[in-house]
């Protein structure tokens, strides 16, 4: 009888779909398939897409908060004559990580209220809205530019918060459970095509206006003309920043709502079955209509599935009370808080770096920008590039868990280092070591600690959790950035010493903070190969209905209620 009723159409390219179900018509059976299709689905195009869409964020995040750094340095010319106060300078780089902070709870939550589908794309449109209309600021007698630059940066910053929750927990439900990890790896990866594609903008712009900006040998040379060329070249460096985003910013705005969100939150088995099938035949966007009615039409008349508890801050607060779940989210939030200390902290170094190198020497205002941006350049290709691609080749072999350890272990040893050994081992020592310490940032904590959140957590609480971890990596930032980052020109002047003189105490700082990332690593579960809702299972308690493998043949004979028993 379901042969007969099996709709028509589909072809070589255009698998269709809803046949797969039409066979079954217990609904858990399907819903069951339905996970099963994805988890064991192969890698191919889909996941590609997936990984493009969800990653042009992560590039324009990266993009956004990289380019600042680059742009600073021709807003200095523009506004402060090329020398731009310390606290502005710090005013406008945070700005942007107070909004991530925001962003970060907030999409973080609503993604878990509200749906996934129902919130994606939004943080998008924030970021190119944003970076717009930071390329329309100026200065006036009514308006402080550095005010408004800095409030725009908070609202972008919002964007970029909801962006890592989202991309995050919309890519580990849709991939496939063998090579989730370099999945969700790839996705995060964009950050380093982004620190990339800034840095090329801006040695494009610089040699675009080569002529308005040689002939000033020094900051106070630089007149009308240079001035009016960086005021140009900062507003294309970050402006540009919103063209990969809207790009992407369709297919971001027409995904299907994650099937595990359907299935165990919003409880509508027929809607995430047919999403999940669709997904996996390689077509984009949300079942139709005709097609959910249609498997409406052919399940039986089952019992009501297993549903977890229902998402609410009371029960948020009992499930995370317990210690035993309280100390994941302890490790996921903690790991991240101590990394991204180092990580933003290490950018304190980066000036001392690209001077031993040659490449920021010079006064001239051409030069110092050219040799600015192409040395950030060198770094990104030596160091972080390399580090993000090589923990997405092992993710999936290697492990998350081991990966970290050994990130963080590795992280303790080199700062101890770079702090204890800062006078002696010399300048091609130091710039070998700073080079190490950003491969094994991103080829290590930065990645997993990115990854674990998204797959760890039950579906009600995988986004507000994720979110919770990412802010605290951002508070972590905060501190960096605000208060660690001062001390390294602590007594300086009032010992007649050059700025960075406490840079080396600062380094050991830093490692002290690696090794409290790796003691809380033994927090966090290993999650390779195993699915959500193994890992739901074995970590929350979770009942996993997608193995139970009950049909409403097998139902026959007894009551409903002991068919279910079992479950």
């Amino acid at each position: 009888m379901a042969d007969q009723i099996k709709t028509s159409g589909g072809n070589a390219a255009f698998h269709n779909f809803i046949n797969d179900f039409a066979d079954v018509t217990d609904p858990l059976e399907r819903r069951r398939l339905a996970l099963q299709k994805i988890d064991n689905a192969k890698f191919g195009w889909y996941h590609v897409r997936a990984i493009m869409v969800a990653g042009v964020g992560f590039m324009t995040d990266a993009y956004d908060i990289f380019a600042i750094n680059l742009g600073v340095s021709m807003i200095t010319y523009v506004y402060w004559n090329g020398s731009i106060p310390d606290s502005t300078q710090t005013l406008l780089k945070v700005s942007t990580s107070v909004g991530t902070v925001i962003g970060q709870l907030g999409f973080g939550y609503l993604a878990d209220a509200a749906g996934r589908k129902a919130v994606y794309g939004i943080e998008l449109i924030i970021m190119i809205c944003a970076t717009i209309l930071q390329c329309t600021a100026g200065e006036s007698a009514a308006i402080s530019f550095p005010a408004i630059l800095t409030f725009y940066r908070i609202i972008m910053g919002i964007g970029i918060g909801g962006d890592y929750p989202l991309s995050s927990i919309i890519t580990s439900e849709f991939a496939t459970t063998k090579w989730r990890g370099a999945i969700m790896g790839a996705v995060f990866a964009n950050q380093g095509w982004g620190q990339l594609l800034a840095g090329i903008v801006a040695i494009i712009s610089v040699v675009g206006y080569k002529d308005q900006l040689h002939y000033a040998n020094s900051a106070k040379e630089c007149t009308y003309e240079c001035q009016k060329a960086c005021d140009q070249m900062w507003r294309i460096l970050v402006g540009f920043g919103c063209v990969p985003g809207m790009i992407a910013l369709y297919f971001r705005l027409t995904i299907p709502e994650s099937p595990r969100y359907t299935f165990d939150v919003s409880m509508e088995i027929e809607k995430a079955t047919a999403d999940a099938a669709k997904f996996v035949a390689g077509e984009h966007g949300n079942a139709d209509v005709g097609d959910i009615e249609y498997l409406q039409d052919t399940e039986t008349n089952a019992p009501q599935p297993y549903s977890p508890p229902k998402a609410s801050f009371k029960d948020f607060c009992s499930h995370f009370g317990q210690w035993k779940h309280g100390k994941i989210l302890l490790g996921t939030a903690g790991t991240w808080f101590m990394l991204d200390i180092a990580y933003y902290g290490l950018g304190l170094n980066t000036a001392n770096i690209l001077t031993t190198i040659g490449y920021a020497s010079s006064k001239n205002v051409y030069w110092k920008l050219y040799n600015q941006a192409a040395g950030n350049l060198i770094l990104i290709c030596a160091g972080s590039i390399p580090g993000y691609w090589f923990s997405v080749a092992t993710m999936d072999v290697i492990g998350r868990k081991p990966v970290q350890l050994m990130g963080f272990g590795i992280l303790t040893v080199l700062f101890c280092v770079i702090g204890f050994a800062y006078h002696k081992i010399g300048d091609h020592g130091l710039l070998a070591l700073y080079i190490l310490a950003q491969f094994f940032q991103n080829f290590g904590p930065n990645t997993t600690t990115f990854i674990v959140p998204g797959e760890c957590f039950p579906t009600r609480y995988r986004s507000t959790a994720h979110g919770i971890s990412a802010a605290s990596g951002k508070v972590g930032a905060i501190i960096a950035q605000t208060c660690i980052g001062t001390l390294q020109n602590h007594n300086c002047k009032r010992d007649g010493k050059k700025d960075g003189c406490w840079l080396n105490h600062v380094m050991e700082i830093f490692a002290l903070f690696m090794l409290l990332g790796f003691i809380l690593t033994f927090c966090i579960p290993e999650t390779k190969r195993k699915t959500l809702e193994q890992l739901s299972e074995e970590l929350h308690g979770e009942v996993d209905i997608s193995k139970q493998h009950i049909s409403s043949q097998g139902a026959e004979g007894s009551s409903a209620d002991e068919a279910y028993e079992k479950v």
